[in-house]
C-alpha cells in the first residue's frame, strides 16, 4: 500500500500580475506533496519532526507547544528571499529530499497555469478538475507499481466537493482502481508527513511561478537554482499543464489598401512545442 501526502500549491482564484492589487498570488494552481510506501510513514514523520525541531527550534519554543503539535507553512517558511538569507532552510530541505529518496518515497504534484487577465473564473471547477486529473495520474503509477494507494490531506483544505470529486473518479466511468478509498483527512499541525507535504507543495509552487510567471516573478530563480533539478529527480507522473500562448502579431495600422490576413501563429502547449509559420499576406 502506498500513502499519499497532497497540499495546494499556488492559488485557485483569479490571477491579472504580481503588480495587481487583489489579483496577484499565482499564475499556477495545483496539489502536490509526497508518496511513501507503507513501511516508510513513521521512521519519516520522526525524522522530519527532529529536522523541524532543529531549523525552527526559536519559534517552538516562543509559541510554549511541543514540537510534534507545531506547525510552519510552508508559504510563510518559503518566502522569496528565505532560501538565500537563511542557507539552514536550504540545507534542510536538501535533507528532507535525500531522506524521501533513501526511504524510497517519491514527489508528485499535478497542476494548471490559470487563465490570466479576467475575474471571470470558476475555482471550484478548477480545483474539483485539478483533483480529479491527479487521482488518475497516481492511479496511473500504481498500476505500474501494482500496488493501492490512499490519499491524505489536510481537513482545513478539503472540501466537500473535492471528496465528492474522488468518490466520482474511484467509481465513475474509467475508474482509478487503485485508490482504496476516498481521501483521508488529517489535522495537518498533528500530522508531520502532512507538514512535510505542505513544505513539498510550496516549494512546487515557488518553482512553477517562477517558470511561468515571467520577469515579474525573476526574483524567485533561486528556488529554481536550487531545487529544480533535485525535486525532479524524485518526481513521477508529474506536470504543471501550460496554457496555450499565441505570438503577438506586430501593431500595423489596417486601411482600405492593406489587409492582413494571419496564415498560421506560433503557439507552445504543455506537452511541447508546436511551431507554425505566421504569414502574412498584404494586398493592395
Amino acid at each position: 500500500m502506498l500513502f499519499v501526502y497532497l497540499d495546494e500549491f499556488g492559488h485557485v482564484g483569479p490571477y491579472f500580475g504580481r503588480a495587481h492589487p487583489r489579483f496577484n498570488s499565482s499564475p499556477v494552481f495545483g496539489i502536490g506533496g509526497i508518496i511513501f510506501p507503507e513501511e516508510a510513514i513513521r521512521p519519516f514523520a520522526s525524522f522530519f519532526l527532529q529536522r523541524k525541531t532543529e531549523l525552527l527550534d526559536f519559534e517552538i519554543k516562543k509559541s510554549n507547544k511541543q514540537p510534534y503539535e507545531w506547525e510552519k507553512h510552508g508559504s510563510n517558511l518559503y518566502t522569496t528571499k528565505s532560501i538565500t538569507l537563511y542557507p539552514e532552510i536550504k540545507q534542510t530541505t536538501f535533507r528532507i529530499l535525500n531522506r524521501i529518496n533513501k526511504c524510497g518515497g517519491k514527489i508528485f504534484y499535478h497542476g494548471r497555469e490559470k487563465i490570466s487577465g479576467t475575474d471571470d473564473v470558476n475555482p471550484n471547477g478548477l480545483y474539483k478538475t485539478v483533483f480529479s486529473d491527479a487521482i488518475r495520474k497516481l492511479d496511473a503509477y500504481c498500476t505500474e507499481q501494482k500496488q493501492n494507494f490512499v490519499l491524505v490531506v489536510d481537513e482545513h483544505s478539503a472540501r466537500r466537493e473535492l471528496l465528492e470529486t474522488a468518490v466520482k473518479t474511484m467509481y465513475g466511468q474509467n475508474p482509478a482502481r487503485h485508490l482504496a478509498s476516498p481521501p483521508f483527512e488529517v489535522e495537518s499541525h498533528l500530522n508531520q508527513n502532512m507538514q512535510a507535504a505542505d513544505w513539498i507543495a510550496a516549494i512546487v509552487g515557488k518553482l512553477w511561478t517562477h517558470r511561468l510567471g515571467g520577469e515579474e516573478w525573476s526574483d524567485l530563480k533561486a528556488y529554481e537554482d536550487f531545487f529544480w533539478a533535485r525535486v525532479h529527480s524524485l518526481a513521477t507522473h508529474s506536470t504543471v499543464m501550460e496554457r496555450s500562448k499565441k505570438k503577438p502579431l506586430p501593431a500595423k495600422r489596417l486601411t482600405l489598401r492593406t489587409v492582413e490576413k494571419v496564415v498560421a501563429i506560433q503557439t507552445e502547449t504543455a506537452f511541447g512545442a508546436a511551431y507554425r509559420r505566421a504569414t502574412t499576406i498584404k494586398q493592395s
